[in-house]
């Protein structure tokens, strides 16, 4: 018998969700995490797992896990001291962006300080055409005077971004090779080889951004790989990317710009999933935890993708879940400014000291103490018991907000939780405007430690149809990195006219990537079970600035026919705008492909039927909508399939708590998911 076991890291909490291979059981546990010692957590779950359910490190015959090791070194700017090397007059990629304000609502935002300051960036005599042809031949003199400097100046690592080297990356080898000559103990980075995509700042900034945190990734996997050894776990170590997909940590410590977004991918994969098991068409994710509340889009179960995302300040330019940050977490701290004003977040609380009901030393009131003093949450074991909530610590906490605004604990308490919920409503319709979709037709489902005690009353204020809470949503993350597939990306620019000879050319050079894929899975992952590839290109209107991606099929492909490519992009093009111009020229600017390996699922097993009408544990007394409520709370193990009842009530479970405000109705579907519906029969 062995197990496979899917882990996530965050900020609160680690989660760890384990799929028994013979059973198809799925098994789960959360513990603290440690900021302090990444990697630490880990090993304190896998012996958690031992004590817990007998599960014994040997046994783990397949182990993945996100990690928030890259975004973080990111936002908090702890990565290595980077120089970059530019062609001669174009050293300002960096400062000058795509010079967009950051937010075209306050006329005195300011763009974020690159990550590699000026002085650090170092310009060399080279030039490659847009074609790929060579103007003016690498100078060996100037390349060797830039680094000499960038040596000087105390560079960790060394981004080597030449113009057009998508096309033509000798210059960038060749830079490559002097460095390891002259400055042996300094890692390159070339734009070239983490992701050749056009345009010179999108490029450089993906490359930067790769290279300021790979030291800090590659040690991390680095102890991850060694720690689990020493365990006796004998499976590789795998790790989630930020497209959804896993690949192998040994990989990760050099391809770490993949695996940046690793975390909320994995809960949008874990979410689409419910989504598909329950036929939902078209929902809304929500993913709130101890930091922050993360939302995605997910259409026939399946997620939506994107380039482009933000990580903190910066955009990286490759392709991942489509993921967008709207409030705050469980965690968030709530606080007066000078006005008199309550506000929650964007602090939080962490894990140590974490809020102040942990009973860990934490002081300041945050989102999950004001559940505690409404009374909503700590009427049972939380996190595996890894919580004991302590309702007076989270009084106290809340005391000095209430003294402050002049309202009691619980009318502070419940404020603190509506600034929260009108956060997230104003960025969820700010983002249903940008896309064109409609909330009130959407379902949402809520995961993540905090997403079910919030989630309903987002719903309530959205109109929406329909609350998803999935049988383990506090550990959804880690089971989305459990079910994700062997993925990965590949791209090649072109830059073509679509006529016979474009045609033939991009079915060349997508078979190229293709033997590319192939030997990724098979000889880099070890793979050697059934595949997909998707095939696709961005393409272009002659005189458009951007591309659209439009996806071809096999067959076509393989058929070359330049009519047929020109077809499915103004049908594309006709889908997304709105309309289309069949006597346009068309560009074809990059090829892409995707390869997926498929990984074993858990057949979630149907709940027992129920007989009689759902039993709760007791009745508990919660400030809630504006008054003292006596109202029952139900014990998730409890409930079977087809119980229903009505809220305001509480369903507590080990990895998290749901709240059911007044107006909502609660049935059990037979896998155990908790439908909530409000105005309409159950």
């Amino acid at each position: 018998m062995s197990f496979r076991v899917g882990v996530d890291i965050g900020g609160s909490f680690t989660d760890f969700a384990v799929l028994d291979e013979a059973t198809s059981e799925v098994k789960t546990l959360k513990v603290f995490s440690r900021p302090d010692q990444p990697g630490a957590e880990v090993l304190h779950g896998i012996g958690a797992l031992s004590e817990r359910y007998g599960i014994e490190p040997g046994r783990i015959a397949y182990f993945t896990h996100g990690t928030t090791v890259g975004v973080n070194t990111v936002i908090q700017r702890k990565g290595l001291k980077l120089a970059l090397v530019a062609t001669r007059n174009f050293a300002d990629v960096l400062e000058l962006a795509r010079l967009r304000q950051p937010n075209m609502f306050d006329l005195l935002s300011k763009r974020p300080t690159p990550l590699i300051s000026r002085d650090m960036v170092f310009e060399v005599d080279e030039r490659v055409r847009a074609d790929g042809s060579v103007d003016s031949a690498l100078d060996p003199d100037s390349v060797k005077a830039a680094l000499t400097a960038a040596s000087a100046r105390g560079a960790e690592g060394i981004v080597v971004s030449l113009l057009h080297a998508y096309r033509n990356s000798d210059h960038e080898a060749e830079v490559k090779r002097l460095a390891l000559e002259l400055v042996p103990d300094v890692p390159v980075f070339c734009s070239h080889e983490i992701w050749p995509i056009i345009r010179e700042y999108e490029r450089t900034i993906t490359a930067t951004i790769s290279g300021y945190v790979q030291p800090r990734v590659a040690h991390y996997l680095g102890s991850l790989q060694a720690a689990l050894k020493d365990a006796g776990v004998p499976s590789e170590a795998r790790v989630a990317k930020s497209n959804g997909g896993v690949m192998t940590a040994e990989q990760g410590k050099t391809d770490c710009v993949q695996m940046i977004l690793s975390g909320t991918a994995s809960g949008v994969i874990g979410a689409s999933y419910v989504a598909h098991l329950c036929g939902l068409k078209e929902c809304i994710s929500l993913d709130i935890g101890g930091t922050s509340a993360d939302v995605a889009l997910i259409h026939d179960g399946q997620p939506q993708y994107g380039i482009g995302e933000y990580i903190g300040d910066f955009q990286i330019f490759i392709p991942s879940v489509s993921v967008t940050s709207i409030g705050d977490g469980g965690g968030s701290i709530a606080w007066v400014d000078s006005f008199g004003v309550l506000h929650v977040g964007p602090e939080s609380a962490g894990s140590n000291p974490g809020p102040a009901c942990f009973g860990r030393g934490g002081t300041r009131p945050t989102l999950t103490d004001a559940f505690a003093v409404c009374g909503l949450i700590g009427h049972a074991e939380l996190a595996y018991n890894a919580v004991k909530v302590d309702v007076t610590c989270a009084r106290e906490a809340i005391a000095g907000l209430a003294d402050t605004i002049g309202r009691s604990p619980e009318e502070t308490a419940e404020i603190i939780i509506r600034i929260a919920v009108s956060g997230m409503y104003s960025k969820i319709t700010g983002i249903a405007t940008r896309f064109g979709i409609d909330p009130p037709s959407m379902a949402l489902v809520v995961f993540g430690g905090a997403g079910p005690m919030l989630g309903c009353f987002l719903a309530r204020e959205l109109g929406m149809a329909e609350t998803v809470v999935p049988t383990v949503p506090g550990v959804l993350s880690a089971l989305g990195g459990l079910i994700s597939d062997l993925k990965n990306d590949f791209i090649k620019t072109v830059y073509l006219d679509l006529d016979n000879d474009a045609a033939e050319a991009m079915k060349n050079a997508l078979n190229e990537l293709r033997d590319a894929a192939l030997h990724w899975l098979r000889t880099d992952q070890g793979y050697d079970g059934p595949f997909t590839i998707a095939y696709s290109a961005d393409m272009r209107y002659r005189g458009q600035s951007f591309e659209i991606e439009t996806v071809f099929s096999e067959e076509i492909v393989a058929a070359a026919d330049p009519v047929v490519f020109a077809g499915v992009f103004h049908e594309t093009h006709r889908r997304l705008y709105g309309h289309a111009d069949p006597k346009a020229a068309i560009q074809v600017i990059s090829v892409r492909l995707v390869i997926s390996g498929a990984t074993p699922k858990p057949e979630l097993p149907r709940l027992v039927s129920a007989s009689s009408e759902a039993e709760p544990k007791r009745l508990i007394d919660v400030w809630l909508d504006g008054a003292f409520r006596r109202i029952p709370v139900y014990a998730r193990t409890d409930l079977l399939a087809g119980h229903r009842f009505a809220g305001p009530a509480v369903v507590s479970q080990d990895d998290c708590t749901t709240c059911v405000p007044s107006g909502f109705l609660v049935r059990v579907d037979e896998y155990g998911n908790l439908r909530v519906t409000r105005g309409v029969a159950l």
